[in-house]
């Protein structure tokens, strides 16, 4: 399994910057094997983004070989529903692909 992290190095956003920097960090701190994709300074990787992305998305998108798992927002709540190795690893159309939102009538 290898994990594709589309980025834009040069993002003149502080808020993507450091959200980028959040999955990097959770990635590299749970030793999980993962390579970024820069779409700013590599215009393949751009293409392969925009090919692979169901929406026209900002970075940072997050992919496991070449199957779409999200965004960064989506991650992040997996993150929160301790639910990332789930996120990052279910199969295309699994009901485990995006994290469960919790109900107030659930005990």
């Amino acid at each position: 399994m290898v994990i594709h992290v589309c980025i834009a190095s040069p993002s003149g956003s502080t808020a993507i910057k450091k959200k980028q920097q959040d999955v990097f960090g959770f990635l590299e701190a749970n030793k999980i094997e993962f390579e970024e994709k820069d779409i700013a300074a590599n215009e393949e990787n751009l293409k392969w983004m925009r090919e692979n992305v169901p929406e026209n998305s900002q970075p940072p998108q997050i992919f496991n070989e070449s199957h779409y798992r999200g965004n960064c927002d989506a991650f992040f709540e997996a993150q929160e529903n301790n639910a990332v190795y789930a996120f990052l690893t279910a199969p295309p159309g699994s009901k485990k692909q995006k994290p469960r939102q919790s109900s107030k009538h659930e005990p």
